[in-house]
């Protein structure tokens, strides 16, 4: 289950629960990158959930930042702003 609230213009907190267990993130998405991504097409809320979808299919949530800006993920994994835009 993925938790995601709104704490300002361009940061937010993801809870992921799951396993008896949760974790909470630090999620940061600037309006230049949100918009390269989807040209406004769904809410940043969206785009963090797919984000996070996109992740968890590569990784465990143990493995995730704590805290991070949405840009880091195409550092792990080039192909993420590819798939991204498959998806919005």
């Amino acid at each position: 289950m993925l938790e995601i609230t709104k704490r300002n213009q361009n940061e937010f907190t993801v809870i992921v629960a799951g396993k008896g267990d949760k974790r909470q993130y630090i999620v940061s998405l600037d309006d230049d990158y949100y918009y390269l991504l989807t040209q406004g097409t769904i809410s940043k809320e969206e785009l963090i959930r797919k984000s996070f979808q996109f992740l968890l299919e590569r990784e465990s949530k143990e493995s995730i930042l704590s805290k991070f800006n949405l840009k880091v993920i195409k550092g792990y994994f080039p192909e993420f702003e590819e798939e991204i835009a498959k998806e919005v």
